[in-house]
């Protein structure tokens, strides 16, 4: 059998160069550069990065300090006074252009999710092609969302919308939200995340300014520059996509400004399962939620499964681990093969990996089941390449009540399984994360549903399907501590990023109190 191969034109070097050629202006032949004050600038210190596919070091993000980064921040605010002058129908067609110019870089985009965050091929076109797809949608209703009480027509926030989102989905959730916040308005501040995807958000905001796009793009050590980011006098939102240490810092930043916000924040989503049946609709959802190694805030990685089902349902678990398909995503056995379809690739980098491992084997010095642990040997793989930053999907049975992973996410492939016999346990279980954004019931009795799903502390929930994050028509939030401020999605996004017209009876829908309106005055 021929040994896999790098598929010819992926390699990291051709897919730079394909940068450099594409937007030299934000691209140089040796480092990334800050889209600041209105220009590509030369500014901060620029590091390596080590992507998760192979080890392979390749540049890193340009870090800027405080000083700089208040002056990108006050820029953008000058910006936004100007931006929101601009007629609607410009800005739709400004935004419609940077869709077509995203469109156009669309598998170039791809290729930069597949190497900095290890995105299989698949799901890194989906990723890119799920936010020019939702702001299209937001371009054919934006009239509508837009209009207020008698055709007074929503305005923007008073500053501009300041984005600090996780490396995991920078297509699909930062820029996406940049450009629905752009076309409601308001100009964007948008920070790279320092574990990935600052070189597909670095090519994406070149094709928005080219657009004639009121961005900032700027690189920097969240602690540091947080303050210029999420206080600084003149900004009007702040859009937080992270983890609840994260997330709680920038809250109590908040708390004395009675400023817009909305931050996402982990959740322990779960399924329980209970007087059920259907186990081949299950085993199709099963190996979906597998998808870009479970590292998404809906994933599933927590099962609450009722004691005397769990003999069906192991056998459909195990199943559908025993058919996953990891690896390399682009190892080929021949030049002219696709690009392999795999449910998964490596995790984030290889602290994460070296982390779960040494989860699943505290999970079994306390006492829990181990499962299932796969073999990195069912992978597919390049001959002699790093595997630092691989786990095979791995599973506990009953971990102990003080084990970390009990009440938070893993963000990667290793699920417990809990076994419960009363309905007061399976809720109980289902709700250790003290809030999450999805959870879902598999279960033959829906009137056991009915009665349940209430009591679940989760935003979204699934009666025999999973449940997403939403983007168009569907609103999106959480519940408990994985959410803080105003629900998103659809007209509520919108909403939650512009001002309705003064003394307009409205209410903000959130995780907060209904203040911050109207404009301060």
């Amino acid at each position: 059998m021929t040994a896999p191969q790098l598929k010819p034109g992926t390699s990291w070097d051709e897919t730079y160069a394909r940068c450099v050629r594409t937007a030299p202006e934000a691209f140089a032949p040796d480092r990334l550069l800050n889209l600041v004050r209105g220009e590509w600038r030369a500014v901060g210190t620029p590091g390596e990065h080590t992507t998760p596919v192979d080890g392979t070091r390749i540049a890193g993000p340009p870090r800027v300090g405080i000083e700089e980064a208040q002056r990108a921040v006050a820029f953008a605010i000058e910006q936004h006074t100007a931006w929101g002058r601009v007629p609607l129908d410009e800005r739709k067609a400004r935004v419609a252009a940077a869709v077509d110019g995203l469109a156009e870089q669309r598998d170039l985009l791809a290729l930069l999710l597949v190497w900095e965050i290890g995105k299989p091929w698949r799901l890194a076109c989906a990723d890119a092609d799920r936010a020019l797809d939702g702001v299209r949608w937001y371009l054919d209703n934006i009239e509508r969302q837009l209009d207020g009480p008698g055709g007074v027509q929503r305005g923007p926030l008073p500053g501009p919308v300041s984005n600090i989102a996780s490396w995991n989905y920078p297509m699909s959730v930062q820029v996406h939200a940049e450009l629905v916040q752009l076309l409601a308005g308001n100009a964007v501040v948008a920070k790279t995340p320092s574990q990935g995807g600052f070189h597909c958000l670095t090519l994406a905001h070149a094709v928005m300014h080219r657009a004639g796009l009121p961005v900032t793009l700027l690189s920097g050590m969240g602690g540091r520059i947080a303050d210029a980011l999420i206080r600084a006098e003149g900004l009007g939102a702040l859009a937080f996509v992270g983890g609840r240490a994260n997330g709680r810092k920038a809250a109590t930043a908040l708390a004395d400004l009675g400023r817009r916000h909305f931050l996402e924040q982990e959740g322990l989503n779960a399924w329980g399962i209970w007087d059920f049946t259907d186990w081949p609709t299950l085993a199709a959802h099963l190996r979906k939620g597998f998808e870009y190694a479970k590292q998404r805030c809906t994933a599933y990685p927590r099962y609450v499964v009722q004691r005397t089902l769990f003999p069906a349902f192991l056998e459909t678990y195990l199943g559908v681990l025993g058919s996953l398909r990891f690896g390399h995503p682009l190892a080929v056995a021949a030049p002219e093969d696709p690009l392999p379809d795999l449910d998964f690739g490596p995790v984030i980098h290889a602290a994460k990996a070296a982390e779960l491992r040494a989860g699943f084997d505290a999970a079994v010095a306390g006492r829990a089941v181990p499962l299932h642990r796969g073999s990195l040997a069912d992978g597919h793989f390049l001959a002699g390449q790093s595997l630092d930053a691989y786990l095979a999907p791995a599973a506990v049975l009953d971990p102990p009540a003080n084990w970390a992973l009990h009440h938070s996410e893993p963000f990667g492939p290793l699920d417990s399984i809990v076994l419960v016999d009363t309905e007061a346990e399976l809720l109980a279980a289902m709700n250790a994360g003290n809030g999450s954004l999805v959870a879902s019931l598999a279960t033959d009795d829906l009137a056991f549903a009915d009665r349940i799903a209430p009591d679940l502390h989760a935003f979204k929930i699934g009666i025999n399907r999973p449940r997403s994050r939403g983007d168009r028509e569907e609103v999106f939030g959480g519940l408990g501590a994985s959410w803080k401020g105003a629900f998103v999605g659809g007209d509520l996004l919108v909403r939650a990023v512009t001002y309705g017209p003064e003394g307009a009876d409205e209410k903000l829908y959130g995780n907060f109190p209904a203040y911050s309106l109207y404009p301060p005055r």
